[in-house]
């Protein structure tokens, strides 16, 4: 009976009565997978998420441990069985995982542990870009090249949210990464905020996987209050066909003009324009398939997990995980209002050709599903009218336009 008695006491089911907090987050988690499940919101990356919050917060698992990852550095020697000494915990004294370490336990690393340093270092982020430049087609902004000014001004959202959350008392590297999520891109995020705020990859990556699965809820209503029907009818020019020697030149020159002129982003652009230069070489359509399919979707799986396990019960429940959700749509938003703003002031001085303003919504990067978006909204106003193709001009510089953003911030914070 002792035995069994001793058993119990180790449960995770004896641990949950002393721990609410844990609840909660097993809670949210379960809500998660509902609507990665059931209501399609973005599943590929939101199902992964919310399975490595489920499996970081069950008690007694010890699957993941934060004090390896603490103030932002990977502490090598802990991962060989060092002891946690007093000096340790004093030098972390400022931090929430300070207060659950006691001086002489030593960690275990757990499988969530070593997946994490992929997410750590920035090579999940880079390999899933590689994949999805194998799948992008710059031809629509290479034959409309000043889509790429509307991909631009979508990103201005993302310094004005910076402005904001600074405002709100984060630091400038937290305001930094939180702002990113008006980027609409998760590699990106999740990229920008391991490098200046690892502290919050749980709520931000949640947060800006949500919204880009929300944005045929959250776009359609400022497009509809920012445009006229008129403007929603507009019908644009059939482009021009691009020749594949432009193609192919496109991922080759942007990669050299974007990585002197932002160092920072030169990963990101790197990797994207890699894997775009597959796709439209036509030498390596091996690489090209394989990079889209197995390799993006192993990166997927260990990113998704892996960012799950940092929302942990410390961390994700507390008053910033509340305003960085309320930023990041505030981002969002921001970037689909610029978009849509610099079109209409692109017709002004235009007397031909006249771009639909509903196109500039699709410059926040969430490829396709900005571009779908707009073209749904215009064809509401007129069936015959086919928007997808150029709304695609400004969608795929939205992700060209994140990249450079969080190149920039991460240049100026980190």
């Amino acid at each position: 009976m002792d035995a069994i008695l001793d058993f119990l006491k180790t449960t995770g089911f004896a641990m949950l009565a002393d721990n609410w907090k844990v609840i909660i987050m097993i809670a949210i988690s379960c809500v998660l997978l509902y609507l990665a499940i059931v209501k399609k919101f973005e599943p590929l990356l939101l199902l992964p998420i919310a399975f490595g919050m489920l499996l970081t917060n069950i008690p007694g698992a010890e699957m993941f441990h934060e004090v390896l990852f603490v103030d932002g550095h990977i502490h090598w020697d802990l991962f060989g069985g060092a002891t946690i000494t007093q000096e340790f915990i004093d030098s972390i004294e400022n931090t929430v995982v300070a207060s659950t370490l006691t001086a002489g336990e030593t960690i275990s690393v757990g499988l969530l542990d070593v997946l994490y340093l992929g997410v750590k270092l920035g090579i999940y982020p880079c390999l899933i870009f590689i994949g999805v430049g194998a799948q992008t087609d710059f031809g629509p902004l290479i034959a409309n090249p000043k889509t790429l000014l509307l991909g631009a001004a979508a990103q201005v959202g993302i310094f004005i949210t910076y402005i904001g959350a600074s405002l709100m008392g984060f630091t400038s590297q937290e305001a930094g990464a939180i702002a990113i999520i008006g980027g609409a891109d998760g590699p990106t995020a999740i990229y920008t905020t391991q490098m200046l705020a690892s502290n919050l990859l749980g709520p931000i990556a949640i947060a800006a996987y949500s919204y880009m699965a929300l944005v045929p809820v959250i776009q359609p209503p400022i497009m509809r209050a920012l445009t006229t029907k008129e403007e929603r009818r507009i019908v644009m020019k059939e482009l021009r066909p691009v020749s594949k020697t432009e193609k192919i030149l496109f991922p080759i020159v942007v990669t050299i003009f974007v990585a002197l002129l932002v160092p920072s982003a030169a990963p990101l652009i790197g990797c994207l324009m890699l894997g775009n230069l597959m796709r439209e070489c036509g030498v390596t359509e091996r690489l090209s398939k394989t990079v889209q399919n197995e390799l993006m979707n192993i990166c997927v799986v260990f990113l998704g997990v892996s960012v799950g396990a940092t929302a942990t019960a410390n961390t994700f429940l507390n008053l910033k995980t509340l305003g960085i959700l309320v930023l990041g749509i505030v981002a969002f938003s921001l970037g689909t209002a610029c978009g849509i703003l610099l079109a209409k002031l692109m017709n002004v001085f235009s007397k031909k050709n006249k771009i639909n303003p509903l196109i500039g919504a699709a410059g926040v990067s969430a490829v396709p599903m900005a571009a779908r978006v707009a073209q749904r909204e215009g064809q509401k106003e007129d069936p015959s009218n086919f928007l997808l193709m150029h709304a695609m001009g400004p969608n795929v510089s939205g992700v060209i336009g994140s990249a450079i953003a969080a190149g920039v911030l991460i240049s100026l914070l980190g």
